[in-house]
Order: structure tokens, then C-alpha cells, then sequence
């Protein structure tokens, strides 16, 4: 289904590119296609073989090793290594096999076993951040199509909400208020929901939106329940003029909160907004404005 240039498989592997010619020359590890003007191009297999190469090599086997395997030993090999994986980097790389091959089976075992090991916070942050990183990498360059995307988010969003709904917060005078939403026309989600349960584990009662919300709706909502701080993101739905005049849209009728934004749309080096505006520029950006407000208790 994917169809690579080399410089993709090099971003998406890790493996330079001179390396990957002197694999196929020296090796015969990968065979690309040509196109009828004599361009290398790569599949889905070629990337996820490559992958497996990688990971196998990082783990100490040599590449003259690699090579006389079969796949079949290659695989069990790679099975061997994914019992025991705690290294961010090899499960990332599990992680984007699973994608390509649309398996939600071993999917789910790779974030089982870090969630084990390292707690909820931890395996998002060391693990399913970076790698939802490298999957927009992948979908800006058309490397992958829209039902790897769509895979990847629902398994990532289903988790996200169970977390979110297992944290009960107790009501105390300390807390803050918080409500989490999308601007119109915007529906890139996953970090806003990661947010939110961050919120809610550091004990603040939370409001989550989601996608799309209409400015008067959002009115509506912080009228009624007092809120005190609003977090939002923009990466796709609004650009340049456009942008600068929502921001102060919201400044001017959200005028007695504090509102975090981020997003890839926004410019973290441009300090020129208006003062109840805080651009986050990280996920450790937001999590240190957290340690701010005063530790609140919550229940299990």
C-alpha cells in the first residue's frame, strides 16, 4: 500500500540512506521497485523488514548475521526481543509495524507492558508521544494512508478515555477549574486528551469538549460552571491573520481566565499576545505550569 522514496525510509527508519543502498548491494536485505524513470521506490514490507533490521541490529546482532536469516527466523526473532522490550526506541519501532499491518492485537501488547512497567503518565509520554510524532511525520509525507491514521487514533483515543473516566476528583477550595476543547473546524484531539487527563490525575476538576467547539457554546460553558482556566490547540483549522484574531477573540471574552494554547499553528518564540494568553510550546511545558497551581488530593 505505501509506496517510499529512499529519504523516507531513511526518516521513518533511522537507517541512512547510503547505509540502506550498501544493505541492498552488499546484503540483498531489501529489493526496491523501480519507477519507468529508474527511481528506487519502496512497500510496506521493505519498511517494516527494514525496521526489523534495525531494531535486531541496535540489539547486537550483526548485519552479515541478519542476513543469512529467513524471515521466519527474523520474526522470531524480533518476538524474542518484544518479551522483553523496555527500551522506548524498540517499541516505537514495534509500534509502527503493528500500524502497518493494521494489527491491534500486538498493538495492544506493546502498550500492556509499558503501561506495566512504567504507569499510564510515563508510557505516554516516553513512548506513544514520540510516536504519534513520527506518524505525523509519516501522514505529512504521505507515507502512510488515512486508515493507518485512523487505526492508530481510535486504539490511542479509546485509552485515553478510559484513563480519563478511572480519575475521580474530590471537590477541595485548592482546585482550579479547568475545560479542554478544540476551536471550530478542528479535530486533532489526542495531545488535548492527554492534557486533560493530566489535569484531572494532579486533582482539578475537568470539563473535556473535544473537537469542533463554536465560541458561543464555549461561552455558554464557562458561564455556568465558573471556570477558571481554559487549554485548547491548533494545528490544521486556522492560519496567519485568522489565527491572531481568534486568539484575541478568545483574550477579550475569556477575559477573567487563564487560557493555555499550543499546537504545531502556534509560534512559541512570538510573545506579542495579549496577557491572560500562555502559548505552551511541550507536553513538560504544560506539565510544569501544572506543578504551579497548588498539589490537590484525589481519589482513587
Amino acid at each position: 500500500m505505501g509506496a517510499y522514496a529512499i529519504r523516507e525510509l531513511e526518516n521513518l527508519s533511522g537507517i541512512k540512506a547510503h547505509t540502506i543502498r550498501i544493505w541492498e548491494k552488499r546484503y540483498g536485505l531489501i529489493s526496491p521497485h523501480r519507477t519507468s524513470t529508474n527511481i528506487r521506490t519502496y512497500c510496506d514490507e521493505d519498511l517494516k523488514k527494514l525496521l526489523n533490521i534495525s531494531l535486531l541490529n541496535r540489539n547486537g546482532v550483526k548485519i552479515s548475521t541478519i542476513a543469512k536469516l529467513s524471515d521466519e527466523e527474523i520474526a522470531e526473532r524480533i518476538r524474542e526481543i518484544t518479551a522483553d522490550a523496555r527500551d522506548a526506541e524498540n517499541q516505537i519501532e514495534f509500534l509502527t509495524t503493528a500500524m502497518i499491518d493494521l494489527d491491534e492485537y500486538s498493538f495492544e501488547q506493546v502498550l500492556a507492558k509499558s503501561i506495566i512497567r512504567f504507569g499510564f503518565e510515563d508510557t505516554v509520554t516516553r513512548l506513544l508521544y514520540p510516536f504519534l510524532n513520527k506518524i505525523g511525520m509519516m501522514w505529512q509525507t504521505g507515507s502512510i494512508i488515512p486508515v493507518h491514521e485512523h487505526f492508530i487514533s481510535n486504539l490511542v483515543r479509546q485509552k485515553l478515555f478510559v484513563a480519563i473516566d478511572g480519575i475521580t476528583v474530590k471537590n477541595t477550595g485548592h482546585s482550579k477549574r479547568f475545560v479542554f476543547f478544540l476551536p471550530e473546524g478542528e479535530l486533532h484531539e489526542l495531545a488535548l486528551l492527554f492534557l486533560c487527563y493530566l489535569t484531572k490525575k494532579r486533582g482539578h476538576p475537568s470539563i473535556y469538549l473535544g473537537q469542533s467547539v463554536p465560541l458561543s457554546n464555549l461561552s455558554e460553558v464557562v458561564r455556568l460552571r465558573q471556570i477558571d482556566v481554559l487549554v485548547t490547540s491548533v494545528t490544521s483549522s486556522i492560519h496567519g491573520d485568522d489565527l491572531t484574531e481568534y486568539i484575541s477573540s478568545l483574550s477579550k471574552e475569556f477575559s477573567g481566565q487563564i487560557i493555555y494554547i499550543g499546537g504545531s499553528r502556534i509560534d512559541p518564540a512570538n510573545h506579542d499576545h495579549p496577557s491572560n494568553i500562555i502559548i505552551l510550546d511541550s507536553l513538560a511545558d504544560f506539565q510544569k505550569r501544572l506543578e504551579e497551581f497548588e498539589p490537590v488530593n484525589i481519589s482513587d
